[in-house]
């Protein structure tokens, strides 16, 4: 049986559950579940701290898990991700009061407070800047203020507390976090069951991303409509009753499928439909 963690909370928890509830498994009922069996998949997951979940994996006692970019490296876990999937994006920066720094270079010999001294303290080594750091659980920004540091380092979605608190973001983002799947450094890529996990994640992926359009076009304009719509592989073409006329399905991708429709509809194309995809296998 397949051993799977997954965030008990936060930002990853609903996200994580909403997709592995699209791809067929079974989720908790209640927050107070800490594990769960789903026998018809083979699978059981463990609902576990989002910060631990590259640990439990590393140490080889759960398979795989659903983390956060940034907690895997911020844990220096062996583990490696194996699976990007989409939610929980989030940008990690410097920030300070204006004037402070300008780029990674300007931090040597200064002190800088965050919540993920790991990312921070590989970032620093990576660039040669010797630097202090100093671990706080939350509210970082409050740390310059209060005199603890004279830099922070976050994660940085619309930048409003930053401002708020009289600090800006500079330098270059030390990193991109988004929700990935992880597994022990050096396990068996080919284990069966771990790539039946894997490719029903990648179908929601897929399904989240494209829908599937259909419509009607003359013969002569084919050639111009299948290049609109050209889908993954490319699209089916069947004649109808009326001749000299066809009907065309392809996948598109969901944010460009109305420029699409335009388009079609602009050389001659009618009844033209786009439906969502609930699963799929590529």
């Amino acid at each position: 049986m397949l051993r799977i963690a997954v965030p008990n909370k936060g930002s990853l928890s609903g996200p994580a559950a909403e997709m592995l509830h699209e791809a067929g498994y079974q989720q908790r009922r209640e927050s107070k579940e800490l594990r769960i069996v789903d026998p018809e998949n083979e699978v059981e997951f463990f609902y576990l701290r989002p910060r631990d979940i590259a640990i439990y994996v590393s140490s080889g006692r759960l398979d795989i898990g659903i983390t956060g970019r940034d907690l895997l490296i911020d844990s220096g876990a062996d583990a490696e991700e194996i699976l990007p999937l989409g939610f929980a994006r989030s940008t990690f920066r410097f920030a300070a009061k204006p004037g402070t720094a300008e780029g990674l270079a300007d931090l040597k010999g200064r002190t800088v407070a965050t919540s993920y001294e790991g990312i921070v303290q590989k970032h620093l080594a990576d660039g040669g800047v010797d630097a202090s750091v100093v671990h706080l659980d939350g509210a970082v920004e409050t740390a310059i203020e209060l005199g603890v540091a004279e830099v922070i380092a976050d994660v940085v979605e619309t930048g409003t507390s930053l401002r708020n608190a009289g600090l800006e973001v500079f330098g270059e983002p030390i990193m991109k976090s988004e929700a990935i799947v992880v597994r022990r450094t050096g396990a068996d890529a080919e284990e069966p069951k771990v790539q039946q996990f894997l490719r029903r994640l990648q179908g929601v992926l897929v399904a989240r991303t494209y829908v599937m359009m259909d419509y009607d076009c003359r013969v002569e304009q084919l050639e111009k409509a299948v290049a609109l719509t050209p889908g993954l592989e490319s699209p089916t073409v069947s004649p109808l009753h009326n001749e000299g006329w066809v009907a065309v399905r392809a996948m598109v991708p969901a944010k460009e499928a109305q420029r699409i429709m335009d388009d079609l509809y602009a050389i001659g194309a009618r009844a033209i439909l786009t439906t969502a995809i609930h699963a799929c296998r590529l």
